[in-house]
């Protein structure tokens, strides 16, 4: 490369000997946002963990009132499992992470996981 500048021709619209009267073709593509796939949280039942911690960690770390998180609670000592919420990927794997540190400082086996939705 040399350091000379370059002195840049005008495009007077002259192509091969045409009279500027190329075609040009202007697509718009509306951009397809893909949705995220989205995870439900869940808490496992144990035979451990007292209710009020479990009602506890539900208004925490998923800002559900007393009564939605008794309700939750209850539906995890009954049948096992119970979904906290549904989120995006980061935010659930955020939040399993959160409550499972929460339990483990607290000295309670309670248990959290995500499933693709």
């Amino acid at each position: 490369m040399s350091d000379k500048p370059h002195k840049m021709q005008a495009d007077n619209g002259k192509d091969g000997g045409e009279e500027g009267r190329g075609t040009a073709v202007i697509t718009r593509t509306k951009p397809k946002a893909k949705k995220p796939s989205l995870y439900r949280v869940l808490l496992l039942n144990d035979d451990y963990t007292p209710m009020e911690f479990v009602v506890h960690v539900l208004e925490r770390f998923f800002q559900k009132n007393r009564e939605q998180a008794t309700r939750i609670m209850l539906h995890v000592h009954n049948h096992g499992v119970g979904e906290c919420g549904i989120y995006t990927y980061e935010v659930a794997e955020t939040k399993v992470t959160q409550v499972m540190d929460f339990a483990r400082q607290n000295q309670h086996p309670l248990q959290c996981v995500m499933e693709k939705k």
